[in-house]
């Protein structure tokens, strides 16, 4: 049977969520809900489900197994806290959009208390839930990386002076804000394929035009990090400041001491090169999905949660879970406090315990 959904936040991103729902036979929209009584409205007809105005209202009158929450807010996640925490009181599942929180405390917060219900808490980090992120993973878990090295991330809009819009709106007029709102992608990547991040220094600053504006934003940021198994990694990223070169929207290159391999685009292409041998070298392996919109990642990350509540995956092993958010959460908040430092070195917060499952984890 069809799990039941209420979706929470009703902009594009809602829409995105709604009609991935639609077309899979593990989820069904039951209701939406916004505080625009209007928006609510005209999104419960298009979708032939009932409309409410709070919370409170939906999880009263409606027999859920998920809340999906796509608020927005300051730096696109101060709304996702209160919606949050008021489904997981109700015992219910949660997939939020990213970032968990603009706020760290309520990010860890949200964690912890989902934890406590024991209840999934999922957030949508659909940036791996590709095509060319699981031939990639393929590659390592069949040895064919080898030791990791390195990982390089670029990840940014093409743009430039001409086509600047000016400061944004006090929403996102902030400082931090692109790093909260943006860098939470290139982070859970990072950390999908080469694991926690021990040791960060970041580098950030705005181009002469915003500074001219007025714009409060660092919208580009140079990032060095060291993951836990001593792999060296880097991160560049940008808000429209700079004229892109290759890559696509992101690319993402992992080398090892057996191959190496680079997703180009997100979703569009990834490529592998083999290590020489006594033999010579071997011709790169390439894989071109010919898929250019990443709003296509974001049914199967849907999906993905969807499949991990059907099959009652334990609170803490589901796919891109609320602790991995929480990850490049803390990875942001070190970015942000190594700036404030001047580049200094930052250890990241420690992340939340892992328990286990007593009842199906053998010891």
């Amino acid at each position: 049977m069809a799990l039941r959904v209420g979706l929470v936040g009703l902009g594009g991103i809602g829409k995105a969520h709604a009609d991935s729902y639609e077309k899979d036979p593990l989820g069904t929209l039951a209701a939406v809900c916004d505080v625009n009584r209007e928006r609510a409205d005209s999104f419960a007809e298009r979708y032939k489900v009932r409309a409410y105005y709070s919370m409170q209202d939906m999880l009263a009158h409606e027999d859920l197994d998920i809340v999906d929450v796509t608020t927005s807010g300051y730096e696109q996640g101060s709304w996702h806290y209160e919606p949050t925490m008021e489904a997981l009181a109700a015992g219910k599942h949660v997939l939020c959009e990213k970032p968990l929180s603009n706020d760290i405390d309520e990010c860890r917060e949200m964690v912890r208390f989902a934890g406590a219900q024991k209840v999934s808490l999922g957030c949508n980090l659909n940036h791996y839930f590709t095509q060319t992120a699981a031939r990639a993973k393929q590659y390592m878990d069949e040895d064919m990386i080898g030791e990791t090295v390195y990982m390089m991330f670029k990840m940014g809009f093409d743009g430039g002076e001409f086509t600047y819009g000016g400061k944004g709106t006090a929403r996102f007029n902030q400082a931090y804000a692109h790093m909260k709102a943006f860098l939470t992608h290139p982070f859970s990547v990072m950390r999908y394929f080469c694991g926690d991040i021990t040791h960060i220094q970041t580098f950030s600053t705005k181009p002469g035009f915003r500074k001219n504006k007025g714009d409060l934003l660092l919208s580009v940021n140079s990032v060095h990090v060291k993951f836990a198994d001593d792999t060296v990694g880097y991160l560049l990223s940008q808000r429209g400041d700079a004229v892109w070169g290759l890559g696509g929207w992101w690319s993402c290159e992992v080398a090892g001491s057996k191959g190496t391999f680079c997703i180009e685009n997100c979703v569009e292409k990834l490529t592998y090169w083999g290590a020489p041998t006594k033999d010579g070298k071997p011709a790169p392996e390439v894989m071109n999905t010919g898929i250019t919109d990443f709003g296509q990642t974001f049914p199967d990350r849907i999906h993905a949660f969807l499949e991990d509540i059907t099959n009652g995956v334990h609170h803490e092993k589901i796919r891109a879970s609320g602790r991995d958010a929480l990850a490049t959460m803390e990875y942001i908040f070190a970015v942000i406090e190594s700036y404030e430092n001047g580049g200094a070195v930052v250890r990241p917060h420690r992340l939340p315990a892992i328990h286990g499952n007593p009842v199906t984890e053998k010891i």
